[in-house]
């Protein structure tokens, strides 16, 4: 007996499968995600294991039931709809019990959100390349070209949003838009650590999500590259140093003064000072030499000018071209 009723009573009216005879799954036509519990999920599989986990999931037994075997099969299909067939095998108070049920799968082709955002052009963030007080060089845009191809191929593997819908060429400098902010920081970054330079987030407003009530912002990311380059001739910290690289948040240079290495933090840019381009540097002959003095021409009033000789500067020969700058009316010799 079972309360008040005996087992095979029970048993005629006891159901150990409840299903839906109508089941929908939304699958997203463009990258074949689907919807699971109102939650989009990446789907790499076929459309059979589609509607197989989809059966699953709509699946209720009975917790009375023990020992069950469930055999699923799509019997055909029609067009979008896979007629399903179920079968249950289980036992119910020690009684082996066999039921059946047919159902239908429809597939309903859709758009999922991170979709209709590509679609639409959709963008978080823009990346706005500029240099610090001079023209960014032609190279400098196929380089930065390069870096945010490669970091958005990257990151397409773990972000559907990592893509570029437009790049605006304004006389300043480039703006690239990119779909998601994850990716426009990690873009960012790259080209911090190619150009050097600083980068600064500034969100603005762009409208009001009407069901919470928040703000939606966008998030423009300016990555400003020093206005010296490699080769080019600075001021810091009481020293004439001539750049020869510059990476992430430093330069490395050499003080024309000592020939010592030294090395510039970024953070501190405004602190240097640019003092002569390197296509600016000129270049003069050594008129003579001496184990003490070298002996140069002034490039700008052609007089002869003596230097204190160096160990960098004995390999020279007279007769050499050599390049100097004139700072505050002393002639420095480059090597």
């Amino acid at each position: 007996m079972i309360d008040d009723i005996c087992i095979d009573c029970f048993l005629k009216n006891f159901q150990m499968v409840e299903i839906s005879k109508n089941i929908n799954v939304e699958i997203c036509s463009h990258c074949n995600s689907r919807l699971e519990e109102g939650k989009w999920q990446e789907s790499f599989l076929p459309e059979d294991e589609i509607i197989y986990r989809a059966l699953e999931r709509n699946i209720k037994i009975s917790d009375l039931v023990e020992n069950e075997e469930i055999n699923l099969e799509i019997e055909q299909m029609k067009g979008t709809i896979a007629e399903c067939y179920i079968e249950v095998v289980g036992d119910v108070y020690g009684v082996s019990i066999n039921e059946t049920h047919d159902t239908s799968v429809r597939i309903l082709k859709t758009v999922c959100p991170t979709c209709s955002k590509i679609q639409s052009g959709y963008y978080e963030s823009v990346i706005q390349f500029r240099a610090d007080k001079r023209e960014i060089k032609s190279e400098e845009y196929e380089k930065t070209n390069e870096i945010v191809e490669k970091t958005i191929l990257k990151q397409s593997k773990v972000d559907k949003l990592a893509y570029c819908p437009h790049i605006a060429k304004l006389k300043e400098g480039y703006d690239y838009y990119i779909g998601s902010l994850k990716t426009g920081r990690k873009i960012a970054e790259n080209l911090r650590e190619e150009f050097g330079g600083t980068v600064k987030e500034s969100p603005r407003l762009i409208s009001e999500d009407k069901s919470t009530g928040k703000g939606l912002y966008r998030i423009w990311i300016s990555v400003r590259i020093p206005e010296f380059e490699t080769g080019d001739i600075v001021e810091y910290d009481n020293k004439i140093i001539q750049i020869k690289d510059i990476r992430k948040n430093r330069a490395i240079g050499y003080d024309i003064k000592s020939n010592k290495k030294y090395n510039l933090s970024l953070k501190n840019i405004e602190d240097i000072n640019l003092l002569k381009k390197e296509d600016k540097i000129e270049t003069t002959t050594i008129l003579s030499i001496s184990p003490k003095i070298i002996q140069i021409l002034d490039p700008s009033d052609y007089s002869a000018v003596d230097l204190e000789m160096k160990d960098e500067f004995k390999n020279y020969s007279i007769g050499d071209e050599v390049k100097v700058i004139k700072i505050n009316d002393y002639v420095y010799l480059i090597d």
